[in-house]
């Protein structure tokens, strides 16, 4: 069940939408070879709690961190702990917010240090500039087919991979609400849901190197690696349709 949001609501998802982006980008700058993981993760939560929210993600059952930090093959959902970031590794910080009985959800992967590599940085251009087309086609009247279409042809159009078992998702009172938001299309778009005024969801470009297919990491309860080893990154932002736009919260 879909639940749509009320003007009144949208409200305090944008202040704890807001919220999260500013402690995110006060801990971007911090990825730097030889931080921790675990070091990023806490500063995150301690910016968070500084404004008067709360992690989202430790409100999930046995989750006991405020972000997750893949790094390189990781792909989602991997804990922070004692890893050293190094020169030329990639990130993603993926963290969520929640306050006055709401949640939000955004993130973005970077490289970390100065060692730069062409190859990667198209990769990563190529998975923002999906996310942003993909914000275009969230609008009232169209469809979540339009936003999975709109992320499969830039992902595929590119030469890279989807990773279709993960998706964005609807996000409110709960981190994870219906519907889902695929990054491809298995449909014709006109027979996905058609978008409405009050829709809130997280749409997440979650894409790789070299293969669609996942594989859980060995000797980890969460973490997602690619079933290849090669490159993921992942690109997300928490946005509501309104009668009047489409706002990114985050």
């Amino acid at each position: 069940m879909i639940h749509y949001k009320t003007e009144h609501e949208i409200e305090i998802m944008k202040e704890c939408g807001v919220m999260l982006r500013t402690a995110m980008e006060r801990v971007i700058p911090l990825i730097a070879p030889g931080i921790t993981t675990e070091k990023l993760d806490k500063e995150t939560e301690r910016h968070i709690v500084s404004q008067g929210g709360e992690s989202s993600f430790k409100k999930v059952k046995n989750y006991s961190w405020t972000t997750c930090v893949p790094v390189n093959e990781q792909v989602v959902h991997t804990p922070p702990g004692k890893r050293v970031l190094k020169d030329g590794d990639i990130i993603t910080l993926d963290a969520g917010a929640y306050f006055k009985g709401f949640h939000t959800d955004y993130a973005t992967t970077r490289i970390v240090g100065t060692k730069r590599n062409k190859e990667i940085e198209k990769f990563l251009e190529v998975g923002k500039r999906a996310l942003d087309k993909a914000i275009g086609a969230a609008k009232a009247g169209a469809y979540i087919g339009n936003i999975s279409e709109v992320i499969e042809n830039e992902i595929y159009g590119n030469g890279y991979h989807v990773m279709e078992q993960l998706t964005g998702h609807g996000i409110g009172k709960e981190l994870h609400e219906d519907p889902f938001v695929p990054g491809f299309l298995d449909k014709p778009a006109e027979k996905t849901l058609k978008i409405r005024p009050g829709l809130v969801i997280a749409i997440e470009v979650i894409y790789s190197m070299g293969t669609e297919e996942i594989a859980y990491e060995k000797d980890t309860e969460w973490s997602i690696v690619t079933s290849d080893g090669s490159l993921s990154a992942c690109f997300e932002h928490t946005v509501a349709i309104t009668d009047k736009n489409t706002c990114i919260l985050t």
